[in-house]
Formats: structure tokens, sequence, C-alpha cells
């Protein structure tokens, strides 16, 4: 793909960079990463997330708020024995959030692959 800064022939369209399909919702690293992470799994545990990303406890939680607010993950809460447990999971929403998000990151790469081909 070559990049024109106008059409090749008035009422072309130009297609947009690969980045313009990235959503800001989904392209935040922790966002990016709860999403990535409960796609692995059925559910997933708060405390779990927690630690493979390397966030707090305030922070993950206003992540967690942003993503079911936009519908893409489910959260349940429940106990294991007496301990106060939160289980994650991916909605179907979320699913295909996540893999257009993956579609755009590989869009891009490939962009930069052929041009650092030549």
């Amino acid at each position: 793909m070559k990049a024109t800064a106008a059409p090749a022939h008035p009422g072309d369209a130009q297609p947009l960079h690969p980045t313009q399909a990235l959503d800001d919702t989904v392209h935040q690293r922790v966002r990016l990463g709860v999403l990535s992470i409960a796609r692995e799994a059925d559910q997933v545990e708060f405390g779990f997330l927690k630690h493979q990303l390397a966030v707090t406890d305030g922070n993950l939680s206003r992540h967690l708020k942003v993503l079911e607010g936009s519908g893409l993950i489910a959260m349940r809460k429940g106990y294991e024995g007496r301990r106060p447990r939160t289980w994650i999971s991916i909605t179907s929403k979320g699913k295909r959030a996540l893999d257009a998000e993956i579609q755009a990151l590989r869009e891009l790469v490939h962009r930069l692959d052929t041009r650092g081909a030549h």
C-alpha cells in the first residue's frame, strides 16, 4: 500500500492508516491484557489478573469498570470458601473487539514489514 497525500483519482477513497482501526478502550495496555488473558480461559480471577498485569487493586478495578461498562467483559462475584472472589470473563462483544484490535495490529505490522523490505 502506497501512502499519498491525496487519492490517485478524484472520487477514490484513500485507505485509512491501520492505526485508525485501533479501539482506545481495547488498546490501552492493561485493558488489552485483561481481554487477552480472559480470552485464554472461561473465566479468570481478579488476583490472577492483578499479578499477571502487575497493577494495583484500584488500578485494575478502574480498568475492569471501563471494560464492563463497554460490554466487553462480565464480572461475577462470589466466594471461594470464606474468601470473596471476583471472576472475569470476556463477552462475545469483547471477543469481537479483541479480534478487531489484533487484526488492526497485524495490518500495521504487515505495512511496516513491507516498507522495511525495500
